[in-house]
């Protein structure tokens, strides 16, 4: 199973590198029966991150024909509304402490990742995973319309605006579409996956490594309603 974390300019880099830590680690545990790699919609290239100018190095290009799952982070920022910005401009990699979060997503989606990403929903075989904000990438692009999701719980209002149903849990699995919510979340989202796909025992093993204890059930549009108390 190959999996590519899609990076954009601004991106958190907390969202991205947890969960490809914990994969990379199920991928060690396994002979490689997993493997992941950091891409853009442009290509390989340096990519400067929305904290403090961290920047990562994007390895290669999203590719819909590798790929068996797009795992989309958020950005990191300020919270505020669309349309609000600082007042001065920043220019490609010169991301602020003070840009807003919906203004670099924004800039997410005037290059070709919405696109790409559509393709990839629309694809059979690909599971699109986000992490925190990186469901809100999906909404702002119009692809979440009644699907059940979730993501950082200050940020649940603006994704139900979208039309998706949104989901105060810490993972909503919706079939081709898993997502996370607060930052942190990546972790537990890295391990759900690596049991979804690949097995328990492969999760719990890459959970004992890491210490650290999944929170939270997975969210699924199963069973019986419950009656409120």
């Amino acid at each position: 199973m190959h999996i590519q974390v899609v990076l954009f300019d601004g991106f958190d880099p907390l969202d991205a590198l947890a969960p490809y830590e914990v994969l990379y680690a199920g991928g060690a545990v396994t002979n490689r029966a997993v493997t992941v790699e950091l891409v853009t919609a442009e290509g390989p290239r340096e990519v400067v991150s929305g904290t403090g100018g961290l920047t990562l190095r994007a390895t290669g290009a999203l590719d819909l024909e590798r790929a068996d799952m797009l795992l989309v982070p958020g950005a990191s920022g300020r919270v505020g509304e669309p349309g609000e910005a600082p007042t001065e401009e920043a220019g490609v990699g010169e991301w602020r402490q003070d840009e807003f979060i919906p203004v670099l997503l924004d800039r997410a989606l005037t290059t070709e990742l919405p696109a790409l990403l559509k393709q990839a929903m629309d694809a059979p075989g690909i599971t699109v995973a986000t992490v925190c904000g990186g469901s809100l990438v999906l909404a702002m692009a119009g692809l979440l319309e009644g699907r059940h999701a979730t993501t950082h719980p200050m940020c649940l209002d603006m994704l139900a605006a979208s039309g998706a149903h949104a989901v105060r849990a810490r993972i909503v699995d919706d079939g081709d579409l898993i997502t996370g919510a607060g930052v942190t979340s990546g972790l537990d989202l890295g391990l759900y996956i690596l049991e979804r796909e690949v097995g328990p025992r492969v999760a719990y093993a890459v959970e004992e490594l890491f210490s650290h204890e999944r929170r939270g059930t997975v969210w699924r549009a199963q069973g019986p309603t419950p009656t409120p108390l």
